[in-house]
């Protein structure tokens, strides 16, 4: 962890920890629960909290929600599930916080998603993209999201290689976590769905530093085009490894492409090769473009913004939902999130009743932006093949 890392960290967690302890029993609080220092998307976790903080400045501002303040309660989850556990357990019965937002990793979200269920506690995921993690698993479901979703990536991709009239053979390539194995699980199921069949599928461990056997199998296959499945820095060691072989098949990856982590392993010019999607690119629109000012400061990466603006506006859900309830009580809260009747002004968009009894999603393909690297600066992509891809073309 770098010490401007450190330096937030210890920020975040202080002035969260302070502002809940100084506050009056009548506060109202939410929760993070999330990687603060340990894996290289703690500076998504980062990013999250302060979007949540700069929320609850404006809504506090504001007058509150039902006449009391909101505060902030932090817990770092160090990227491991146990204590991801822990944290929800901590947060929920100790803290007696309404909501839980986080967590920076899908695998804890999937770990604990039968706590805020068991305990009437609605959790909004605003960083973590694993397609399960909203999934109803039998009974009421309290797991929401505004945050993009790994099984609309997919299919985006997926739409991308099939509709792209150069593609011939495609491979995937994957790590061995939980998040590279649930996005295999996607690619396989959309991929034999849209009658797209890989030639060749390979994994590769999260640390690895050089994947050129991998990479030389695509290449004896026939391969031109791979869909990866990982994190920021796997892939930058990926495309590293690419450039070892002289291999460079078009690159279509998770959304992982955007953090620091992946610019700052691969490098400026073979950062540029993957395609990829997210939901913001330097092309900010005015209220994301304001938010960006204020808090790029403190910001450890400027990528990570966009999962300070997804969690800035699941605080303003999380709110609307309890000033529609008249009540922390999570089960009002729930009915409230289902059929929210007033738009929530948000940075990403405004929301009209992002979610139903059947819909957990707030942010879907539609507001996805393809993107990629370009000068230092992640802009938006175009080329002829996503210019002709139509909104029936992202089907799951």
């Amino acid at each position: 962890m770098t010490p401007k890392s450190a330096a937030l960290k210890a920020a975040l967690l202080g002035t969260a920890l302070t502002i809940s302890t100084a506050g009056y029993a009548q506060d109202i609080k939410i929760g993070f629960n999330g990687d603060l220092s340990a894996s290289p998307s703690a500076q998504s976790g980062q990013a999250g909290v302060l979007g949540i903080q700069a929320a609850i400045e404006d809504i506090n501002a504001a007058g509150g929600i039902l006449g009391r303040k909101m505060t902030l309660v932090v817990r770092d989850d160090l990227s491991q599930p146990p204590k991801s556990i822990q944290n929800m357990s901590d947060l929920i019965d100790n803290e007696k916080v309404v909501t839980v937002l986080g967590p920076t990793n899908s695998g804890n979200a999937l770990a604990w998603k039968h706590i805020p269920n068991q305990k009437k506690n609605p959790s909004i995921g605003c960083i973590g993209s694993a397609t399960d993690i909203t999934k109803a698993a039998g009974g009421e479901n309290y797991m929401y999201r505004v945050s993009m979703v790994d099984r609309a990536q997919v299919a985006g991709l997926i739409a991308y290689a099939k509709n792209n009239p150069s593609t011939k053979n495609v491979g995937y390539l994957v790590e061995t976590t939980g998040y590279g194995q649930g996005g295999l699980k996607d690619l396989q199921e959309l991929g034999d769905a849209k009658g797209l069949k890989p030639v060749a599928t390979e994994k590769f461990g999260v640390n690895d530093t050089d994947m050129t056997s991998q990479l030389n199998k695509m290449k004896a296959a026939g391969v031109d085009t791979v869909l990866v499945w990982a994190q920021g820095t796997p892939i930058g060691q990926l495309v590293r490894s690419m450039e070892k072989i002289n291999y460079f098949p078009v690159t279509l990856t998770s959304w992982s492409s955007d953090n620091a982590s992946f610019f700052d392993t691969a490098g400026k010019t073979l950062a540029e090769k993957p395609i990829f999607m997210r939901t913001i690119t330097e092309d900010r629109t005015p209220k994301q473009q304001q938010l960006y000012d204020r808090l790029a400061p403190k910001l450890t990466s400027k990528s990570a913004f966009s999962f300070a603006a997804h969690c800035y506006d699941a605080t303003m859900i999380a709110a609307a939902a309890i000033k529609q309830a008249g009540s922390t009580e999570g089960p009002k809260m729930r009915e409230a999130l289902e059929n929210l009747q007033a738009p929530v002004d948000g940075i990403m968009k405004t929301y009209n009743k992002p979610f139903s009894a059947t819909e957990h999603e707030a942010l879907t393909a539609s507001d996805y932006r393809w993107t990629h690297w370009k000068d230092g600066k992640l802009v938006s992509y175009s080329d002829d093949v996503v210019k002709a891809l139509k909104p029936s073309d992202f089907t799951q």
